[in-house]
């Protein structure tokens, strides 16, 4: 009969799991250490040509950086723009004149990309970009916004004056979808009656509150006259009406009356794409990789040339 394991015989075998991994990550690695000394004179070639590579790759003119913009969905859906921004990510089947075909095909911009933007507070207020994908549309401490996306795409130290161009031909590719005008059409005469609504609320509230709220006796402002601030006066105490109410009802019209100028097309950047400072090829971190890069390679070589021998016997045979 098979014993159960518990807490401690699972912290055993757990701890025997890294010891190992260590271990042979050790032997792996002084295997290699003595593969560099014997062959030394290859393993010098190979990471001198791959450290030259890196300073190639991450010379000025191929500096690659990161732009990245909020796009804001005025009607359409996460799902609806996902599916219109994959041609642009495969740089394929895109559709013909769209204003962003001569710079993808003439490589000038590449690396189209969405992230989700992630509402932490539930008050449908941006607070992170998720670059990590590590969100998920079940998560309820980090929600998905469905009105807004993280746009970026990459573009080559040379080509950066070319970045207001690029987002006006990207705005006009994505504004031409019919699936995204139709969308807009619809989510407009609703948002525009929402507005509307809002007003005609907020102008109900303060004619209920000017007529229940007047200045207290003994004031600078004479008595009886109407004032508009939500607070009651019954003798020397002060009882609050509608003050939240108004309060709530003038933060949400202003939310939608944003939301109302903003919408001026299916897709609308809330904010123009901004460069990354940090670059995508940075030198030092591609001379690092490069440099263990070549040197796993020439190490790998250096195997290959101490057992030819038995390598051509296994051939052979």
């Amino acid at each position: 009969m098979e014993r159960e394991m518990n807490f401690w015989d699972l912290c055993v075998a757990c701890w025997q799991a890294i010891v190992r991994f260590f271990a042979a990550c050790w032997r792996v690695l002084s295997h290699m250490l003595r593969l560099t000394y014997r062959y030394w004179w290859l393993v010098i070639t190979l990471v001198i040509l791959a450290v030259a590579a890196a300073f190639y790759y991450t010379r000025y003119p191929n500096v690659t950086y990161c732009v990245n913009a909020i796009a804001l969905l005025n009607g359409p859906t996460v799902s609806q723009f996902e599916q219109t921004f994959a041609p642009l990510r495969s740089q394929q089947l895109l559709p013909p004149g769209a204003p962003i075909g001569p710079y993808l095909y003439e490589g000038k911009v590449t690396g189209f990309d969405t992230y989700r933007v992630i509402d932490c507070r539930h008050d449908e207020t941006p607070d992170y970009v998720d670059f990590a994908h590590r969100s998920t549309g079940s998560d309820t401490s980090k929600v998905q916004m469905q009105d807004r996306l993280c746009v970026q795409f990459r573009i080559k130290v040379k080509n950066m004056a070319l970045v207001p161009e690029i987002e006006e031909a990207l705005l006009a590719t994505l504004n031409a979808d019919p699936a995204f005008q139709q969308a807009y059409s619809s989510y407009l005469i609703n948002l525009r009656e929402e507005a509307a609504f809002n007003h005609r609320q907020a102008q109900k509230l303060d004619s209920l509150t000017s007529s229940y709220c007047y200045s207290p006796f003994g004031t600078t402002a004479l008595p009886g006259v109407s004032t508009s601030t939500g607070v009651a006066f019954y003798g020397d105490r002060k009882i609050r009406l509608f003050l939240d109410q108004i309060y709530r009802q003038h933060e949400h019209m202003q939310r939608v009356d944003h939301r109302l100028q903003m919408a001026v097309a299916p897709i609308t950047l809330e904010n123009h794409f901004a460069v990354d400072p940090k670059p995508v090829n940075g030198r030092m971190k591609c001379v690092v990789l490069f440099f263990i890069l070549g040197w796993c390679g020439a190490c790998l070589l250096a195997e290959i040339i101490d057992k030819r021998k038995a390598l051509i016997a296994w051939l052979r045979a």
